[in-house]
């Protein structure tokens, strides 16, 4: 079963799945993942588009960053693994990855392992930038890209450019999938799907269904029913 909590890092969460696990389907959230597989650690791009796990034998863990902050944690653009699962030996230097591998092996768990190496990142690494931060809060509102670049002196081409970095792809691209998360909280929680659409800020339960499937490849009741 799939269990998660808040980490320690900050706006990260800490979460694993025991062997055995079936196939699944990872919506795109914004965020990166630090993982720990059968001894490995991987870096998790941001998605565009849902990524189908086929299920596995081994346990998963895994800490995912809050949107905007594992560039400045894990060293890479995020832009440069949009889309792909990628060793961390293809990222750092050996003797690094040997370490934090090490460090997460010899904990009681692989979750608390990650949330462990992870506040020796966050602990290493400058602040937070706050210009990402109210990105991901004004789009996550549902204000326009336009005038959320404006409301931050940056202009759009330059929004755009720090975005891909930060987050692994532009501003508009990003909103979308922050009201798909707003659209699929309301909608567990019992919201009817017409309401949903409209409360998440889609033009209508059509425009909604089309963003489920472009996203995340499915239905929004199938996804409700998984």
């Amino acid at each position: 079963m799939y269990t998660e909590r808040a980490a320690r890092v900050d706006g990260a969460v800490v979460w694993s799945t025991p062997a055995g696990s079936g196939a699944g389907r990872v919506l795109p959230d914004g965020c990166m993942d630090l993982l720990w597989h059968e001894g490995r650690l991987l870096v998790a791009g941001p998605d565009t588009r849902a990524h189908v796990t086929s299920g596995t034998d081994g346990p998963w863990a895994g800490i995912r960053f809050y949107p905007g902050t594992a560039p400045a944690l894990l060293g890479v653009p995020a832009h440069e693994v949009r889309d792909r699962r990628v060793e961390l030996a293809d990222l750092w230097p050996a003797a690094r990855v040997r370490r934090f591998t090490a460090l997460v092996n010899a904990a009681a768990d692989p979750a608390g392992g990650l949330e462990d190496a992870a506040l020796r990142l966050e602990a290493g690494a400058d602040p937070p930038d706050p210009v990402l931060r109210h990105v991901v809060a004004a789009l996550d509102g549902g204000r326009p890209v336009a005038a959320t670049a404006d409301e931050l002196g940056l202009g759009v081409r330059r929004l755009h450019r720090r975005s891909l970095a930060a987050f692994g792809y532009g501003p508009k691209t990003l909103a979308r999938v922050l009201r798909l998360q707003r659209a699929l909280a309301l909608a567990r929680s019992g919201v009817p799907l017409a309401d949903t659409a409209i409360r998440a800020g889609f033009a209508d339960q059509a425009h909604l269904a089309r963003d489920v499937r472009d996203l995340a490849g499915t239905t929004p009741g199938d996804l409700l029913t998984r």
